[in-house]
C-alpha cells in the first residue's frame, strides 16, 4: 500500500496517491485514488470525501471543480480529496459493497474484518487520521432527492462554525450515527460536517454549485484560503425531522416542491389506486420545510415519501431563504 506522506510531495500541485484495497475476484486490483495538494505555507490538513456510497455522483463533480479552483493558489496547509471512497460499489452503480454492507456503518474498520471494514480501515488510517478537519459529500439514496443541506453535531463549536460557513440555508443538527465516518472522526477530535444534496445516480447542477462554493467557504473560514466566507445570517437550524409515509399503494402524484414550507394538514400528494381509479390524499401531520422526497411514481403502503424538517422559530421565511438561495445558483432542481 502506498502511504500518504504530504511532506514528501512537491507543493503547489495535485498528486495522485493510489491506495490499494482488497481486489475483486480474479485478482483484479482495486485502487482508492487520493489526490493531495499541500502549500509551502504551514496550515491544517482537511480531507474531502465523496462516493462513500457508490451510487452518489454529485460529490465527484464537486471535487473536480474544487480541484480546478484558482483560489487554491493561496492555499495554506494541505488538502486530501478522495473522489470515490467506495470503489467496489461505484463500479456496480451500487450504494453498498459486494458484501452488501453500508460502508458508512463500519468505521473505524478493521484490517482483519469484512470487505467493508477493510476499506473503512484504509480510509481511516491513510486519510482521516492524517487530517485536522473533514467534509463528507453525500446525496439522497436512489430515487430520493435531498435539498442542499448540512448535517452536523452542532454542540461542537468548531463543527458549528464549519456548518455555518459552508453557506447553505438549511442545517440539520444531527446526532452521530454508530459506525459512521463522522462518529469515528469525532472520537479522534477531528471535526467533520456532512453535505447532503441531490439524488443517487444523478448529477444536479444546483447541488454541485452549492457544494463547490461551500467547500471553498469552509477553507476560508479555517484560514486555509484567502477571503472571507459569506455567512448566511438567515441560516435555519433544524433539531428534528420526520418522514411522511404512504398510507396506500398506487401511483404517486407529488403536489409540492422541495425546499417549500409545509403547513400542518397540507395536502402533499395524491396516490391513485389503479384498480379502483380512486385517489387518496397524503397530508402533513406536522409543519416544517420539505428537505427531501421520493422520486418514484409507483409507491407502496409504508414507503417514505416526504422528509420534513422542523426548524427553530419555524415560519415561512425558512422556505423563502431556500428559494433565494436557489435563485442565486440558477436552474430548477433536477435539471
Amino acid at each position: 500500500m502506498t502511504q500518504i506522506n504530504p511532506a514528501k510531495l512537491a507543493s503547489g500541485q495535485w498528486h495522485n496517491v493510489p491506495l490499494s484495497l482488497p481486489g475483486a475476484p480474479g485478482n483484479s486490483d482495486a485502487i482508492m485514488h487520493c489526490f493531495v495538494r499541500r502549500s509551502r505555507k504551514p496550515g491544517p490538513t482537511i480531507f474531502i470525501t465523496a462516493a462513500m456510497h457508490g451510487d452518489e455522483l454529485n460529490g465527484l463533480e464537486i471535487i473536480r471543480r474544487f480541484m480546478r479552483s484558482r483560489k487554491l493558489g493561496g492555499l495554506q496547509g494541505t488538502v486530501i480529496v478522495v473522489p470515490v471512497v467506495n470503489v467496489h460499489g461505484f463500479g456496480m452503480g451500487s450504494r453498498y459493497l459486494p458484501d452488501r454492507r453500508d460502508l458508512n456503518r463500519v468505521f473505524p474498520g478493521s484490517a482483519k474484518g469484512s470487505l467493508a471494514a477493510r476499506v473503512a480501515e484504509v480510509l481511516m488510517q491513510e486519510v482521516v487520521l492524517r487530517s485536522d478537519f473533514g467534509i463528507d459529500l453525500h446525496t439522497g439514496a436512489i430515487h430520493r432527492f435531498n435539498v442542499p443541506q448540512i448535517r452536523a453535531e452542532l454542540d461542537n463549536e468548531v463543527v458549528e462554525g464549519m456548518a455555518r460557513a459552508f453557506g447553505v440555508p438549511l442545517v440539520l443538527n444531527s446526532e452521530l450515527r454508530e459506525g459512521s465516518l463522522r462518529e469515528s472522526a469525532g472520537q479522534n477530535n477531528i471535526p467533520v460536517i456532512v453535505y447532503e444534496a441531490g439524488e443517487a445516480l444523478r448529477l444536479d447542477e444546483i447541488s454541485i454549485k452549492a457544494g463547490t462554493r461551500g467547500i471553498i467557504n469552509v477553507l476560508m473560514h479555517l484560514g486555509m484560503l484567502n477571503g472571507t466566507p459569506r455567512i448566511r445570517k438567515e441560516q435555519a437550524i433544524a433539531d428534528n425531522s420526520y418522514w411522511e409515509r404512504a398510507s396506500d399503494s398506487g401511483v404517486f402524484q407529488c403536489l409540492v416542491k422541495p425546499g417549500t414550507y409545509i403547513q400542518k394538514d397540507q395536502v402533499l400528494a395524491r396516490i391513485m389506486n389503479p384498480s379502483t381509479m380512486e385517489a387518496s390524499e397524503v397530508r402533513a401531520s406536522r409543519a416544517g420545510v420539505l428537505v427531501g422526497l421520493t422520486q418514484l411514481a409507483l409507491v407502496y403502503e409504508g414507503d417514505a415519501l416526504f422528509h420534513i424538517a422542523r426548524y427553530r422559530g419555524m415560519h415561512e421565511d425558512v422556505a423563502q431563504q431556500v428559494e433565494r438561495f436557489h435563485e442565486e445558483l440558477g436552474p430548477e432542481y433536477g435539471t
